[in-house]
């Protein structure tokens, strides 16, 4: 594995907010390792380091406490090793306080990974916290999630993993015609269908909106420019509070009657606009 490979060790208590966090690393682009048996993970790094070239430059494996109290024994020198070696790693820990854990598996009602052996909850959670004691003490970064909402524990684990020279943010703009349905895998929709139609040109109705006639006429529509600007201001200003909440993707539909002209024309214009701005743009046209 490079050194200029990344890997996070994520660990911590049974509802603490793991799976989040897990979730937070894939979507920052990590490939993500989830329930890891501790024993296995010397063998897994090993693995990875034998690869030429590296398949991942950002990797991340959850690690609990059904890997035992044995394998977790042996956990402070694996960790030593692993860094000793060059590679960058990060452990991370979530912590709860335990009446936090007790309302939660109250409110979820699932049950407690280490209830299965019979143990009441408030036992499995100190059983689980006495296992677990080796990766606590390792852990580069203590996380209390006992005060944290979903949303703030996203932001806390991006702020920590993310790459500073990262865009995570993907941005897509997509045409479509109202007549074939609205789309439903979408963050924005705008009506474009009060801007002139070029449908009704006998001269422009076979171009679309990605050609020279149809791109001619509409750039010369006041409106048109108007509309433009418009929604582009509107992107610009929300993009940054998507980005806040820690989104890997944003996807803005315009639509007009058909989907071949205006919607088209518009897509591509700010697709086009935000490609100069900014990485991870993409313009997708549903009808064509």
């Amino acid at each position: 594995m490079p050194k200029q490979q990344k890997l996070v060790i994520l660990s911590g208590l049974s509802g603490s907010g793991k799976t989040i966090a897990l979730h937070t690393l894939e979507d920052a682009g990590y490939y993500c390792v989830d329930n890891l048996p501790a024993g296995l993970l010397q063998a897994y790094v090993d693995n990875m380091q034998k690869r030429k070239p590296a398949l991942f430059d950002l990797i991340a494996v959850s690690i609990d406490a059904r890997s035992g109290v044995n394998d977790m024994i042996e956990f402070e020198s694996v960790i030593h090793k692993i860094k000793d070696s060059g590679i960058n790693t990060e452990v991370i820990f979530l912590t709860t306080e335990t009446k936090v854990l007790l309302s939660r598996f109250s409110e979820t009602r699932r049950k407690h990974p280490l209830s299965r052996k019979g143990l009441p909850l408030i036992e499995a959670i100190h059983l689980e916290k006495n296992i677990l004691k080796n990766i606590f003490h390792q852990a580069d970064l203590l996380l209390d999630t006992s005060e944290l909402n979903v949303h703030d524990l996203r932001k806390q684990i991006a702020s920590r993993v993310t790459p500073e020279n990262s865009q995570k943010l993907a941005l897509l703009f997509q045409s479509f015609g109202f007549k074939h349905g609205t789309p439903t895998d979408t963050d924005f929709i705008f009506d474009v269908r009060c801007l002139p139609n070029p449908h009704w040109d006998i001269n422009l109705r076979e171009f679309t909106g990605q050609q020279e006639p149809v791109i001619d006429f509409l750039s010369k529509q006041p409106e048109v420019n108007e509309m433009f600007v418009s929604i582009k201001d509107f992107i610009r200003q929300w993009i940054p509070k998507f980005e806040a909440e820690n989104r890997s993707y944003v996807t803005v539909s315009i639509g007009c009657t058909g989907g071949h002209h205006r919607s088209v024309y518009l897509a591509e214009r700010l697709g086009s606009y935000f490609q100069q701005q900014r990485e991870n743009v993409t313009i997708r046209h549903r009808e064509l």
